[in-house]
């Protein structure tokens, strides 16, 4: 257990070293940008770890993964990050734990997180997840509402109880216009956040960037982003 503390805690060093030095290079103050380490796949004995050395923000993207690892962990002072796909059938289990969920893509869902958040007690912030390879015509298999529905979505988030919106969260396209180009979809998604503000003053989170690119999601203007396995590892392949 040692060494894995010391492996996770060297980890964690390089990590914030690049955040550190993006947010320099973009004239940022450290304290603009959000660490969230994504969990998935690993122990909630490395989430233990993880806390011990300082880390408040983890993510999970399954429920059947996240909602035992968040009750084994409940004693910590954690914050909670939904990531992943979303169907309505969970929705009551995430919304017992999670703080932010970040995939919210389609009015059913925003019914469904509403009526969830209201029997939980709880307000949960939601952030819209934008898919930008539908500007070019191109969908991904990874969920998200094109840019031109993000309005609608934020509106009908504010209206609703138990639920709020929160800002943006997007993955850099695997295809379209913005594949292999990290910097211009986290601009991107930058302009769509501008627009999203005026209406929704208190949606200023952009959740963008992971191991890969979280330089470029930084340099953009993120104010999250979500690292696994720079932290943790690379993660086994499954099958």
């Amino acid at each position: 257990m040692t060494d894995r503390r010391t492996e996770l805690a060297d980890n964690l060093a390089r990590v914030e070293e690049r955040i550190s030095k993006a947010c320099s290079a973009a004239g940022r103050p450290r304290e603009d940008v959000t660490l969230i380490v994504v969990t998935k796949t690993y122990p909630a004995s490395d989430v233990r770890l993880l806390a011990g050395l300082g880390v408040r923000h983890v993510a999970e993207n399954k429920d059947q993964e996240a909602a035992p690892k968040a009750a084994e962990c409940a004693d910590l002072p954690l914050t909670w990050h939904f990531v992943g796909q979303l169907q309505t059938n969970k929705v009551r289990s995430v919304a017992s734990y999670a703080d932010f969920v970040h995939s919210v893509d389609r009015a059913r869902l925003v019914t469904a997180l509403s009526a969830a958040a209201v029997k939980a007690g709880r307000t949960l912030d939601c952030l819209i997840q934008v898919a930008l390879d539908a500007e070019s015509g191109e969908r991904g298999e990874r969920g998200g509402v094109a840019p031109d529905g993000v309005t609608e979505l934020a509106d009908a988030l504010a209206a609703a109880e138990g639920v709020r919106p929160a800002g943006l969260m997007t993955v850099a396209p695997l295809v379209g216009t913005y594949a292999g180009r990290p910097g211009a979809a986290f601009g991107r998604l930058m302009e769509i956040s501008t627009g999203l503000r005026a209406a929704h003053p208190a949606a200023n989170m952009v959740s963008a960037g992971m191991s890969a690119d979280l330089d470029d999601a930084v340099a953009a203007g993120a104010t999250h982003v979500r690292v696994g396995s720079a932290v943790l590892g690379v993660r086994p392949r499954l099958g």
